[in-house]
């Protein structure tokens, strides 16, 4: 064979090769993901994670970029953002949409969870409402993730729910909204990234979070006291916009919907964990953290028991069908 005919036949064979890469790197999908949570945090640690595996089972074809610390969408737009498709996937707090419709609150009605095992059984029985929720609004949930157990900010330790009277109190969510105005507080809407110019510059003077979110944005530059209370657990939902989903092969759907089983349950062991090393990074760094007295959680109790009735009363007989079944 001439040199001219093997550089044809060299030819002749690579060229399919390189129609056959295009096509597969053409056949590749791209999607995009938007959170509004740091690196740092567990929960996008745990969506890293679901991402890759998703990519691994779907044999690359299936590529999902995340874009974090609401770096592509505050979090305010990103559940609007997965319904009308500007992105494929978001990650939200459940309880920061609850204007929108009060189901997705039922985990923030106060003292009403304060334990894994509380959380996993309301989510459980919340899961069918949120699914037909989002079902009709053109998304799937994917799966959920608690926050760790939530406790009270503030200078000073408190000690009944009195203290808090005429404070300004630092809120993210309706139920938070509301649970200031009964303490006899002023409520104040405060984003997570803007909590230490809020405190420093009196803005805020106290306010009820994970220890997670102190350690994420460094409680000790702007609190003193840190008392665990429980006092709700909070979820993140991973929502996936339906359409997207079911244009997607049979093997790839698949791909998605155990990767969620897996981050759901790994989503809870890191929980776990995140509740005591976020919570000793806080003493290590100088807070105090005080247990909560008698009082303080016999006041929280009367105001979760008022709360509860008026979730019920906004939700109608499925809100009441859900905490029924939650207290059996």
């Amino acid at each position: 064979m001439t040199t001219t005919r093997r550089t044809l036949f060299a030819a002749g064979l690579a060229a399919p090769a390189a129609i056959l890469a295009t096509r597969r790197a053409e056949a590749q999908t791209r999607w995009q993901m938007a959170s509004a949570y740091s690196d740092a945090n567990f929960f996008t640690r745990n969506i890293r994670t679901f991402l890759e595996e998703i990519q691994s089972a779907s044999g690359g074809q299936l590529a999902i970029q995340l874009h974090s610390n609401a770096s592509l969408l505050p979090m305010p737009q990103i559940k609007r953002g997965v319904q009308t498709g500007q992105v494929q996937l978001g990650e939200i707090l459940l309880t920061a949409y609850a204007n929108e419709d009060p189901f997705f609150d039922a985990d923030a009605i106060p003292q009403l969870v304060t334990t894994y095992a509380q959380a996993k059984k309301l989510a459980d029985l919340q899961k069918p409402y949120l699914e037909a929720r989002l079902q009709r609004q053109g998304m799937m949930l994917l799966y959920t993730v608690p926050w760790p157990p939530a406790g009270l900010y503030a200078q000073q330790p408190i000690t009944s729910v009195e203290q808090l009277r005429g404070s300004r109190f630092r809120t993210y969510s309706p139920m938070t909204n509301r649970f200031a105005a009964l303490i006899g507080a002023t409520p104040t809407l405060v984003q997570s990234a803007e909590l230490a110019q809020a405190f420093a510059t009196g803005i805020v003077q106290a306010q009820v979070t994970s220890a997670q979110t102190g350690v994420d944005t460094s409680a000790w530059d702007y609190a003193r006291v840190f008392t665990p209370l429980g006092f709700t657990q909070t979820k993140n939902a991973v929502l996936i916009s339906r359409r997207a989903f079911d244009g997607l092969p049979a093997n790839q759907r698949t791909a998605i919907t155990e990767a969620a089983a897996r981050a759901e349950t790994r989503g809870y062991e890191l929980s776990e964990q995140a509740t005591a090393t976020t919570q000793r990074t806080l003493g290590e760094r100088g807070m105090q953290i005080v247990p909560p007295t008698e009082q303080l959680l016999a006041d929280l109790r009367r105001i979760s028991a008022t709360m509860t009735e008026e979730w019920i009363q906004r939700t109608g007989e499925d809100g009441r069908r859900l905490i029924e079944a939650y207290r059996a």
